[in-house]
């Protein structure tokens, strides 16, 4: 019987991954349910990579336990695998295939019979908006369209749990909105889990959960909400120029623990309780300087200023 609790479909405990001398994953532990996007973020070798390989039995751990809807990756693997539907970053498309011929392959490496492909095949590529291309050369297809693909590849067996490996690195904004339409659609069905790592911190707003990881290990987990709260009135942004100025003078102050560019303007993280005092002694400073605000004020963190809070050394 499984040890998963209520609807869960993804849980691991103290799991530990090791190359060399490097230590790609480190006590992790993750518990997701059905019906659930999980967003996994954190800078290139954090370790995401490694963990949705060790997910899927690509990879062993070298301790630790993981179970997919119920079954022991490591004592039932081909049970657990056939739960997973897995895109990796690189997903491999048979290019001289038609989309319907890629399909059919993955559907009937997955066991479905002859009498049940066809029907799941077109419904899956209707539901990833690609019915209309069934008869198109795989290599023919835009980066965009191959994505769909790949994710009409990993639910052609009808899976509980999704593992996408940055999805949606490389397409158009307007692709990646199109993606992630179908990510919503199928958690909001309620029976299916959904891990996805992704760089993109306005594709982690849309999760249901958050996770950051870094050096193996993840180091703070939530909603967006309770994420962007931690940094609950540290977070100033600055308006005028010249924005290079401006940012060294922000930077200089001992309050100000960071000073990022966001578009036109800076986002200055300040300590606890130190806003007020950041503000007066700029509003000070940067005209005696040469330069000139436009406005400084107060404004709700986003994920981004959590991410590179997050991202930067720890010193000790």
């Amino acid at each position: 019987m499984s040890s998963l609790k209520d609807n869960g479909m993804i849980q691991v405990a103290n799991l530990h991954k090791r190359f060399g001398n490097h230590q790609a994953v480190n006590t992790l532990i993750l518990e997701i349910p059905a019906g659930e996007i999980y967003g996994l973020v954190g800078p290139d070798g954090a370790g995401k990579t490694t963990t949705l390989r060790l997910l899927c039995g690509a990879l062993r751990p070298d301790q630790g336990k993981i179970e997919i809807a119920g079954y022991d990756v490591a004592r039932q693997t081909e049970e657990a695998r056939a739960k997973i539907g897995y895109l990796p970053q690189r997903f491999s498309l048979y290019e001289e295939l038609t989309v319907l011929e890629n399909i059919r392959f993955f559907a009937e490496v997955r066991g479905l019979k002859a009498t049940a492909w066809y029907p799941r095949c077109m419904e899956i590529l209707a539901f990833v908006g690609l019915e209309e291309f069934t008869n198109r050369r795989a290599g023919q297809l835009s980066g965009g369209m191959k994505q769909k693909l790949g994710l009409a590849a990993a639910l052609v067996h009808e899976p509980q749990v999704l593992l996408l490996d940055e999805p949606t690195t490389g397409v158009d904004p307007v692709t990646r909105q199109d993606f992630w339409q179908l990510i919503i659609r199928l958690a909001v069905k309620g029976d299916v889990a959904v891990l996805v790592s992704t760089p993109y911190m306005d594709e982690a707003a849309r999760c249901t959960r958050v996770g950051f990881m870094q050096h193996g290990q993840l180091m703070v987990e939530g909603t967006p909400q309770e994420l962007r709260q931690r940094l609950n009135g540290r977070v100033l942004e600055l308006r005028g120029e010249p924005l290079p100025l401006l940012r060294s003078l922000a930077r200089a102050d001992t309050d100000v623990e960071d000073a990022q560019m966001f578009g036109d303007r800076l986002h200055l993280r300040v300590g606890p309780g130190t806003s007020e005092r950041v503000i007066d002694r700029l509003q000070a400073l940067v005209p005696a300087m040469g330069g000139q605000i436009a406005s400084l004020r107060a404004v709700s963190p986003q994920l981004d200023d959590l991410f590179i809070a997050m991202s930067e050394p720890r010193n000790g």
